[in-house]
């Protein structure tokens, strides 16, 4: 199966806030989206964590 779970976490604060599934054959690349962080209260830069 291509399709694993990763975990999302905030560059500020530093918690894991979402959980999500990449295709990790297509983006074998580290994954960093803007989301709302309810801990830091605003959106910030979400990374993939290990």
């Amino acid at each position: 199966m291509p399709r694993e779970n990763i975990i999302m976490e905030c560059t500020a604060c530093k918690s894991r806030n979402y959980f999500t599934t990449k295709n990790r054959r297509k983006h074998p690349e580290r994954a960093e989206w803007k989301k709302f962080c309810p801990r830091c209260n605003k959106p910030q830069v979400h990374k993939e964590s290990k």
